[in-house]
């Protein structure tokens, strides 16, 4: 495995891993939940609680896209094969002037 590939091996993973962390904060760590509990599952949204959402979801929404494009962006690093040394293209362009020539 070639550095860029480890490289684009831990943005996929730390991306991810992120992506992971900020859905499971924004939707399970919640304070209503306790007193949702302590009130026997009675639901009341308060207009703080609506506008809340109406915050939230749109930036989880662009969070995760940014975090999916650097995924991607990690993914195509980790699985693509390291280019040739210059050397050794070097090599082979004046082995095929070399053809040419005779």
């Amino acid at each position: 495995m070639s550095k860029d590939q480890a490289i684009g091996g831990l943005i996929f993973i730390v991306c991810v891993v992120i992506a992971i962390g900020y859905i499971a904060g924004l939707f399970f760590y919640d304070p209503w939940i306790y007193d949702l509990l302590k009130d026997s599952f009675n639901i009341n949204l308060l207009p703080g609680d609506v506008r809340y959402w109406f915050v939230a979801v749109p930036v989880l929404v662009a969070f995760v896209a940014i975090l999916g494009i650097g995924a991607w962006i990690g993914w195509t690093m980790a699985t693509t094969p390291p280019p040739k040394p210059i050397e050794e293209i070097e090599a082979e362009v004046t082995k095929e002037e070399e053809e040419k020539k005779e």
